[in-house]
């Protein structure tokens, strides 16, 4: 334990700094942008009722169209058990619809709506606000190569490795 005389001997900012040892490793700075990227998210897409996983689902099905509950899971990563709850706020908000699926009754075709068209665009303008304010000490060409070097990582980990279990949302 120290001494409050072994306290006076240090900046008054070491308590706060992290060593150096761990500000170069890639992996605990991308934890610690990751961490701060899900709070900013996860804080504006609360202001306007929403969720990142509202904007996935509805980003799947504007970019690949209508897709089964599975589907929709694999694509997104969500949970099939939590991608009901999902879905069931998506549909209550008239942001998507439910259709039996005429090839297999058992199932449901999930289908963006006119209104979910319409959401995902607000999203993704508040998305972008988002990414601004995360990115904000680096240029534009920067921001472009460290989402280029970000993407070049994942896609390069996720085709070596099995994929990684679903997110809980």
């Amino acid at each position: 334990m120290s001494s409050g005389a072994d306290a006076a001997h240090m900046p008054p900012d070491s308590e706060t700094k992290t060593p150096e040892r761990l500000r170069r490793r890639a992996g605990r700075l991308l934890s610690g942008v990751s961490a701060q990227s899900d709070r900013l998210t996860n804080d504006g897409l609360a202001r306007v009722d929403a969720r990142k996983w509202h904007y996935a689902v509805l980003a799947s099905l504007q970019e690949f169209g209508p897709g089964s509950q599975a589907t929709l899971s694999r694509r997104t990563c969500i949970y099939r058990s939590d991608m009901v709850s999902v879905l069931n706020e998506l549909a209550e908000r008239g942001f998507v619809e439910r259709t039996l699926d005429p090839d297999d009754r058992r199932r449901n075709v999930i289908t963006i709506t006119a209104q979910g068209r319409r959401q995902l665009r607000r999203l993704d303008k508040i998305l972008d606000d988002l990414q601004d304010e995360l990115l904000a000490p680096l240029s534009p060409a920067e921001r472009d190569q460290f989402v280029g070097l970000l993407t070049r990582l994942l896609d390069h980990h996720t085709q070596r490795a099995p994929h990684p279990p679903a997110s809980r949302p």
